[in-house]
């Protein structure tokens, strides 16, 4: 019997170790990104206090198009970057939460740097 590594665990094991050097302050936000199959949200938090000070995903109920491709992570990236525009927010630490910096959180990330967002 062939043991398969769970790929999730692996990643969670990453994000994990990422979130022992990382965090969001005040000044400085962090940009979390969740992608699933099928859709692709991200938020920006204050660690300090612990809130989520904007947030944007093809959840919603605005959103057209399909959630699970390049084109929807760009729009969220641009969409996250103009609502964190409206809260003073320009820059911010960046977590891609244990995903390989490709496709989608890559995209996501140009979207939320074409939009404003200095990180």
């Amino acid at each position: 019997m062939v043991k398969r590594a769970d790929k999730n665990r692996q990643r969670l094991k990453r994000h994990l170790r990422v979130r022992g050097k990382i965090s969001g302050t005040a000044e400085r936000p962090r940009l979390s990104v969740f992608r699933s199959n099928a859709h692709i949200s991200c938020q920006i938090i204050d660690d300090t206090t612990g809130n989520t000070l904007v947030s944007a995903s093809t959840y919603e109920k605005g959103f057209e198009g399909i959630g699970s491709n390049k084109a929807a992570a760009k729009k969220i990236g641009q969409l996250i970057a103009e609502r964190a525009a409206e809260k003073g927010i320009t820059t911010v630490v960046f977590d891609r939460s244990g995903y390989i910096y490709h496709g989608r959180v890559s995209e996501l990330a140009e979207g939320a740097r074409e939009g404003g967002l200095k990180f």
